[in-house]
């Protein structure tokens, strides 16, 4: 297929998931199949623990989670209102693997298949974010420098709850890598987006130690980061531990992960051209 042509199917698959069903599904390749997987994962909210691993061990379990699929965990998802039936809730229209003198792209863009308004915005920001980065990529033509960019995303279902985590890196030229991480999280019982609040009650845990463990993490990345920098090193991201973006009201980047574990993020590439990151993790 030629690039031209996956142009307009990335473009299409994200303006039909955008608007209400009914125009939907004409541009999905046939035969596209999504490889999905579920385990036993279920919320404990009597056994539920503040996780005491480092934050390396940490940031490099998360790295691993990236497999392109959902978790379903024996959640029955056939009663769920979808855009395109014979799909799970949550898959990969269309995926693109081409290395280019220009370019080097590898991406597996993910869209919310349930028929609602909070879902519909799920797919509209993915659209904005990913997609259209991936449609100027593989329209670059210039090959004096070239760009390297990737998209992948795991999703989990426990309970009720619907997570989804989107992952991207991008290296243009001489610019740092930057890594972008988007999440979405979804009550599939009553179609509404969940907060980072929901998820706290969700798992029993009292807010002021929620506040108090990001605090601390913080913190500490921040103090490895000013002994990085007294030793000489520079071009290193710093953190302000005074930001509003900390606090829980503000901490929109979260998930439900395997067996139901809280993770929160602060992707600092979200914003800027760094691959730095924060991940503060409740099991």
């Amino acid at each position: 297929m030629k690039t031209p042509k996956m142009l307009y199917v990335l473009i299409g698959i994200f303006c039909v998931f955008a608007i209400i069903a009914g125009a939907y599904a004409q541009f999905v390749e046939k035969g596209h199949t999504n490889n999905i997987s579920g385990t036993q994962n279920n919320i404990d909210n009597n056994k539920v623990n503040i996780n005491d691993k480092t934050a390396e061990t940490i940031k490099n379990e998360f790295q691993t989670i990236f497999t392109n699929t959902i978790n379903l965990n024996e959640y029955d998802d056939t009663n769920i209102k979808k855009i395109k039936a014979d799909e799970k809730i949550v898959y990969s229209p269309y995926n693109i693997n081409e290395n280019k003198d220009s370019y080097e792209i590898n991406i597996h863009i993910p869209v919310v298949n349930i028929n609602s308004e909070v879902a519909s915005s799920f797919n509209k920001i993915t659209q904005e974010i990913f997609a259209n980065k991936a449609n100027e990529v593989l329209k670059k033509t210039d090959t004096t420098s070239k760009t390297i960019y990737s998209i992948d995303y795991v999703a989990y279902v426990n309970n009720n709850i619907l997570s989804l985590v989107i992952r991207s890196t991008l290296k243009e030229a001489e610019s740092a890598q930057r890594v972008i991480i988007q999440t979405y999280n979804y009550n599939l019982q009553t179609n509404t987006s969940v907060t980072l609040n929901d998820a706290i009650s969700l798992k029993s845990l009292n807010e002021k130690d929620v506040e108090n463990k990001i605090q601390s993490t913080i913190k500490e990345a921040d103090d490895q980061t000013k002994a990085i920098l007294s030793m000489g090193y520079s071009n290193i991201y710093t953190r302000d531990l005074n930001s509003d973006m900390y606090k829980i009201a503000n901490s929109k980047s979260f998930f439900l992960g395997e067996n139901g574990k809280l993770y929160i993020i602060y992707a600092y590439g979200n914003q800027n051209f760094t691959s730095e990151m924060d991940i503060v993790l409740f099991e």
